[in-house]
């Protein structure tokens, strides 16, 4: 089995209306439990917006923290699931259905280094 991240790329700015996100919660919680039933869960989790985010990085002797992203720009990470899945083409196959249920955003897979 081999595992992978699903991430989800979203834009910048306020979250939707609870009217817009209420369904989309739903269908992504079905999503979850389906992912259980099937053995292919790990772990989810979404993202608090990136101004929240502490950047550290190494230079020279010391190690500078600063506050915000490490990059800018018009999409961030905002959430992500772990998969066990025995091919890409499982891994896709789910990732397929999660990009449906967050139409438009888009989804990143990538098979973790083992």
């Amino acid at each position: 089995m081999k595992q992978y991240l699903l991430s989800i790329y979203q834009p910048d700015g306020p979250a939707p209306e609870p009217e817009v996100l209420e369904p989309i919660m739903k269908n992504l919680a079905a999503f979850n439990d389906d992912l259980r039933e099937a053995g292919a869960w790990v772990f989810a989790a979404g993202l608090h917006p990136p101004n929240t985010a502490t950047v550290l990085q190494s230079k020279g002797d010391e190690v500078l923290v600063t506050d915000g992203p490490y990059t800018e720009g018009k999409e961030h990470l905002g959430g992500f699931t772990v998969i066990q899945v025995e091919d890409l083409d499982e891994a896709l196959t789910w990732s397929r259905r999660l990009a449906e249920i967050l139409s438009p955003l888009a989804i990143e897979v990538r098979p973790f280094a083992h």
